[in-house]
């Protein structure tokens, strides 16, 4: 017989979504033997293997990618069920689950989030990074009441609503051979050292990428959590960076550095709203996406 608790489902959720066992225990708030333990278990009850594990992490078999979809699927549920039961005992009014892409989250949320929060006490917001094409996923199969995303990503069946517009741009010291372009094309910035975000950042990952298309790598001499932090290191001649020009132009305000737009096509940044179907949210969370878009 198959049983599966609420831990497990979560456990498992938190496992997939971060590629590692490990990486899942810590989400859950496991110990890492507990949590293998509650795996093991599962397959067990299940009859199948539901991870396939290498040296590099975990990925779901078909039989875990169904049983994800499920878990999904239940957790949703049981958290909109504690939600709803909440409000008569005077807990927490609702929560709000979204993901962003690194632009987003740092740039164009926290302005409208705070208001929303001011004026909504009883509601909790827990916001996530991911990159565009991971959020088109987490929304589709409803571990995300929405998320926000690069315009150039393919989302499906999925609803859009239009969020800024903004593009990628370089960012280099006062006097950089490059500051005097009215423009500048990627593969010329991939010629110099460069400075960046955490690895683990969706725009890392998203310029990596597109570094990979042409072949080449990006010389990263320096990656770092913040864009702030980034911007320093340019204006002291460290390397170039290539930042949302919104966020380069707000810290040339008080740096010594010269924003220079790209000119791939895939620079322009028009972000998205997606969702799965905006009647069916409830009303606080259609409250969130009407700031949002103020």
């Amino acid at each position: 017989m198959i049983r599966f608790d609420l831990v497990d489902l979560g456990l498992f959720r938190h496992v997939v979504e971060a590629g590692s066992i490990t990486h899942g225990a810590e989400r859950a708030h496991l110990a890492l033997a507990a949590a293998s333990a509650r795996i093991r278990g599962m397959e067990e009850s299940l009859g199948a293997p539901l991870l396939t594990r290498t040296r590099h992490g975990v990925s779901p078999t078909p039989a875990g990618r169904a049983l994800l979809a499920h878990a999904r699927s239940v957790i949703t549920g049981t958290e909109r069920l504690r939600e709803e039961m909440a409000a008569y005992s005077g807990g927490a009014a609702g929560q709000i689950r979204v993901v962003a892409n690194t632009h987003a989250l740092i740039e164009f949320l926290p302005g409208p989030l705070a208001d929303f929060l001011a004026s909504h006490p009883g509601i909790a917001v827990e916001i996530e990074e991911r990159t565009s094409d991971e959020i088109v996923g987490l929304v589709a199969e409803g571990a995300a009441d929405f998320g926000i995303l690069s315009g150039t990503v393919d989302t499906g069946a999925l609803a859009t609503i239009p969020f800024r517009e903004d593009r990628f741009a370089l960012v280099a010291a006062r006097g950089d051979p490059l500051a005097g372009r009215g423009a500048v094309a990627f593969a010329d910035v991939l010629e110099r050292e460069l400075v960046g975000l955490d690895r683990r950042s969706a725009i890392s990952r998203f310029l990596v990428e597109k570094a990979a298309r042409l072949g080449r790598p990006m010389r990263l001499r320096a990656q770092l959590r913040g864009f702030e932090a980034v911007c320093r290191l340019v204006e002291a001649r460290v390397g170039l960076a290539i930042l949302p020009e919104s966020t380069a132009l707000r810290a040339a305000r008080t740096l010594g550095i010269t924003v220079v737009p790209l000119s791939d096509p895939w620079a322009r940044r028009d972000l998205t709203l997606c969702l799965r179907d905006l009647s069916a949210l409830p009303p606080f969370v259609r409250d969130f996406i009407d700031v949002l878009r103020r």
